[in-house]
């Protein structure tokens, strides 16, 4: 009987503890991924001013 009771328990908190490894890494994931969102938002926007200010400089390369 006591051998049921310890498999039950640890069974019971084995799942626990796997549901809060898989939670904490769920939230690490989004905010990882909220971060690079952020990153290749700013990219895009320094490669468009980029672009703005090559064709600004050299604007006989614009075919018109």
């Amino acid at each position: 009987m006591l051998t049921f009771i310890a498999t039950s328990l640890l069974y019971v908190c084995g799942f626990v503890f796997l549901y809060g490894v898989i939670r904490l890494a769920v939230r690490h994931a989004l905010e990882d991924i909220e971060v690079r969102r952020v990153q290749a938002q700013r990219a895009e926007e320094m490669a468009a001013a980029r672009d703005q200010a090559m064709l600004r400089d050299h604007g006989f390369l614009t075919n018109g």
